[in-house]
Order: structure tokens, then sequence, then C-alpha cells
């Protein structure tokens, strides 16, 4: 898999708005995505406006550390063994300048020498996870629904983290932040 800049080029054109709600089947998480990562802001943007996050399952839960999504084929309940493993064809180049705080959204990635990001699949921290910084790209926080980050890290899940009952995406929209 190599990092495929045509793509990422290709994704400047899309709306630039940094705030988002993701809409779960376990309630709705507020989200702003950082300027300073523009890459992984204007994949998630994508994604986003293209609806490719709609159905998908948060796929590896973790108490008391993260909740991950992303994986398109989190979708078919026959594939679960392989929940983890889908995603676009391409890899973003890493932008890491954040810390793993409690609420922060990071990039997903395989084990790859430069770090680079999953083209879709990401976490949320439930805790500070400083032992991962300086190998994920954060590229955003909750601004509200950290109590909704906090119920669905706490559901029931199989021997690979994976939730028994299936916590969904709704969906992903853009929002104006509150004043």
């Amino acid at each position: 898999m190599t990092i495929n800049h045509n793509f990422i080029n290709s994704i400047k054109s899309y709306t630039m708005a940094n705030n988002f709600i993701i809409k779960t089947s376990q309630g709705d998480i507020a989200i702003t995505l950082y300027d300073d990562t523009p890459l992984h802001r204007d994949n998630f943007i994508k994604h986003a406006e293209e609806n490719y996050y709609d159905g998908i399952r948060f796929h590896r839960v973790i108490q008391g550390f993260m909740i991950q999504t992303g994986d398109p084929l989190s979708r078919d309940d026959d594939k679960r063994m392989l929940h983890g493993t889908g995603g676009p064809d391409y890899r973003i180049d890493a932008e890491i300048k954040h810390p793993n705080k409690k609420g922060t959204l990071a990039a997903a990635r395989d084990n790859n020498p430069q770090k680079a990001s999953s083209g879709s699949q990401f976490y949320i921290n439930q805790a500070d996870n400083s032992f991962l910084d300086g190998d994920y790209t954060v590229f955003g926080e909750v601004t509200d629904g950290i109590d909704i980050v906090d119920t669905i890290a706490g559901v029931e899940t199989d021997f690979n983290d994976n939730p028994v009952e299936p916590v969904t995406i709704i969906t992903i929209e853009s929002s104006t932040p509150a004043n």
C-alpha cells in the first residue's frame, strides 16, 4: 500500500468546515478538526461529505483506552473476523503534532516505518494515552458528547474488543460551532 498523493490533492475541492457531528446509535459526538493537520482533516471531510462512514461500526472498543471505527468491512457481520483490516487503498502522510489526550481523534495505522495513517480508520481517545504520542496523527477533538464516547467504551465486547451489540455511525454531518 502506498501513499496516493493524487487522491490527497483531489480532496482539496471539498468544503472545509472543521466542525462535525458524528451521529451514532448511542448518541451524538461533536468534533472539531485541526487546521494544522490538513491532509487528515481534508480526508475526513471528504469521507464525511461522501457518506463513506454511514453504517460503519465501532469495531474496536477498549474501556479506559479508546474507541475505533472507520473500517467499511464492519458493515458486514459475516466479515466480523476481518473488522479492522478494511479501508481505502491508500495511506496518508503522518502529521504528528498533538498529544493523544482524552477526547482527541487520531488516525489509526498499520505498522509502517513512515507512521503513515489509514485512509479511513480513526479512534477517539477515552483517556490520556501519552504512550501513543509521536506515533499517531491526532487531527481533532471532541467538543461535546464525551459522555457518548464513555458509553460506547463501556459496551460489552467479544475477545477481539468488537462490541457484541453493534455500535454504528448513522452519519457524520457538518455543523456550526456553538457560540
